[in-house]
């Protein structure tokens, strides 16, 4: 695991949105949310396991976060510890509450796609 710095780790804490691009379809962007959570970036796909980009992550493939005008180059690893899946939980509950969509993030249909992201 190559970890995130500080300044990296805050800037993606406050940022509501990131847009993520993977080196299977690099025409292709999508926005996601992003979470930090014991010092490590987590990620889940909106659609599960339908979700391109989250496919193209899971399957080994880096990829490109768009992040308040940084390009940080990122590869991703799947996480199965349940403790580590529920601190992801916590912080996207925590992060985005206000949305309707905070509660779909944490379905059981969604753990299942929960990715860290490490530097590259």
């Amino acid at each position: 695991m190559t970890p995130f710095d500080a300044d990296t780790l805050r800037l993606l804490d406050e940022a509501h949105e990131v847009v993520i691009r993977t080196d299977r379809h690099p025409g292709t962007t999508v926005v996601i949310w992003v979470v930090v959570a014991e010092d490590a970036v987590f990620v889940r796909s909106f659609r599960g396991t339908k979700g391109r980009w989250y496919r193209d992550l899971a399957a080994g493939g880096p990829a490109i976060l768009d992040v308040a005008g940084r390009r940080l180059a990122v590869q991703a690893v799947p996480v199965t510890d349940p403790e580590t899946i529920e601190q992801a939980s916590r912080a996207f509950l925590g992060k985005y509450a206000p949305s309707p969509y905070a509660q779909v993030m944490v379905q059981a249909g969604i753990l299942s796609t929960t990715l860290r992201l490490d530097r590259r």
